[in-house]
């Protein structure tokens, strides 16, 4: 399975929610991307630009954007970001591969 960073801001409402009454989202997540045939391996609050970060894994990309979207569109979220990742295996494959490809960059 592929593995995927999903980053995600609450909505004022949403995080007036939280404080209001304490709940573990972990749970919630985790039961909608199992639902999805995926897995989560972590979930963090965190401090910046996102409030929570999670390391999940899916079949595919498809599958990735479909938890993306129905948590999106909640309305819970401000903001929703999901990055792709790769293992360090994958990594040097890639970097093996970029080595027989032939690129023309602009000319001035």
């Amino acid at each position: 399975m592929a593995h995927f960073m999903l980053q995600a801001s609450y909505a004022p409402g949403a995080v007036k929610a939280l404080v209001g009454n304490p709940q573990n989202r972990e749970d919630a997540i985790r039961k909608l991307i199992e639902s999805m045939g995926g897995k989560l391996n972590s979930f963090h609050f965190a401090f910046g630009e996102f409030d929570v970060v999670m390391i999940a894994e899916f079949p595919d990309a498809t599958t990735a954007a479909s938890v993306a979207l129905a948590t999106a569109s909640s309305g819970a979220l401000s903001k929703f970001q999901t990055t792709t990742l790769m293992t360090a295996s994958e990594g040097m494959e890639a970097m093996r591969k970029a080595k027989t490809a032939s690129y023309s960059p602009p000319t001035g």
